[in-house]
């Protein structure tokens, strides 16, 4: 694909991104993404060509296949329990195109659906049951707050346990994460979307809830000492012979929400408990060449979802939409080096 057509994606992607804030929420003063962005660059470091978040990552594809319990929950095309084929990049969390694979550190798992008559679902997923922020806002100041000083390369510790004790609820994610042991693979650790959805139902009842992908072969951790002896670089190769053996597939799960339960905040999960519905299986069925695939000019943008599925009222939602597509442009400016 030819760089001109590349930035046209990119600024039509960017058009719709602010489009979809001012009709999701239109009273709400959005954080500017080229600041988002330029504050993300300034605590995590810039590394050109890459995915802004999630950089060391890879695509592969594979196929989704609904429910009877789905269908009754939604009528998403998505659901109608025919192979539906699947764009899916893996990553590991961060700016950085090196970060280590034997690390306590998120995973991620985006999707996007490729459903009859051109509708799409696109969506991002981490190894974790909930976000390190609340609010836009709150993750501009959370990412102010760990911005390296120049003379010292460290984040101040005033600033951050400041920020910490004023945001106690942004711990959370990095809490949990340091609790889980490294994960032996990308197919062997759970996914939660963290956001909650409504699904609607061809009546118009609409059911909201919190979803997570769960590994078909069950969660698999390593050992510190195991995790020491793979290295830093380990999840790709363990992905493709898994690929290939047929070995990674996860059922997509939806937690449903009760009345009273808080779907409108990432920071918060369901209560324990709460009844979970199978949605149906997502297999992947191929890995691509690190630098190939169908990834390139996916934003992975949860607002863009089919009939049948709805956003709740969390603020995070429309705001990741124009960063996203910021993101994509610059990638794409600087010459992108990885899907």
């Amino acid at each position: 694909m030819k760089t001109p057509i590349l930035f046209a994606l990119a600024s039509s992607s960017l058009l719709l991104a602010n489009a979809v804030l001012a009709q999701v929420n239109p009273a709400a003063a959005p954080v500017d993404p080229n600041a988002f962005l330029n504050q993300f660059e300034s605590t995590f470091g810039k590394f050109e060509g890459y995915r802004r978040s999630g950089a060391k990552g890879v695509c592969a594809t594979g196929e989704f296949v609904g429910t009877s319990d789905a269908r009754a929950l939604s009528s998403a095309s998505v659901f109608s329990g025919k192979p539906i084929p699947v764009v899916v990049r893996f990553s590991v969390g961060g700016a950085n195109p090196k970060a280590p694979d034997n690390a306590k550190s998120q995973r991620n798992l985006a999707l996007q659906f490729n459903l009859p008559d051109g509708e799409l679902w696109q969506m991002g997923n981490i190894s974790a049951p909930v976000f390190g922020a609340s609010s836009p806002q709150q993750f501009f100041a959370l990412l102010a707050s760990r911005q390296p000083d120049p003379a010292t390369k460290m984040a101040d510790p005033a600033k951050v346990k400041a920020f910490n004790d004023s945001n106690p609820e942004v711990l959370l994610l990095p809490r949990y994460l340091a609790s889980q042991p490294v994960p032996a693979s990308f197919a062997s650790v759970s996914y939660w979307g963290v956001h909650g959805f409504g699904f609607v139902n061809a009546s118009g009842a609409k059911q909201f809830g919190k979803w997570v992908f769960e590994p078909v072969g069950g969660v698999q951790g390593l050992s510190d000492d195991e995790a020491k002896a793979k290295g830093p670089s380990f999840l790709f190769a363990d992905l493709s012979q898994r690929v290939k053996d047929g070995k990674v597939s996860f059922n997509f799960n939806l937690e449903l929400a009760q009345p009273g339960d808080k779907i409108d905040n990432a920071t918060v999960p369901l209560p324990e408990g709460r009844k979970k519905v199978n949605l149906g299986t997502l297999k992947v069925t191929a890995v691509s060449e690190d630098a190939g695939g169908p990834c390139l000019t996916i934003t992975f943008n949860p607002m863009v979802m089919p009939k049948g599925i709805e956003a709740s009222a969390d603020p995070l939602l429309p705001a990741r939409a124009a960063p996203y597509a910021v993101g994509l442009g610059r990638r794409l400016g600087e010459g992108p080096k990885q899907q």
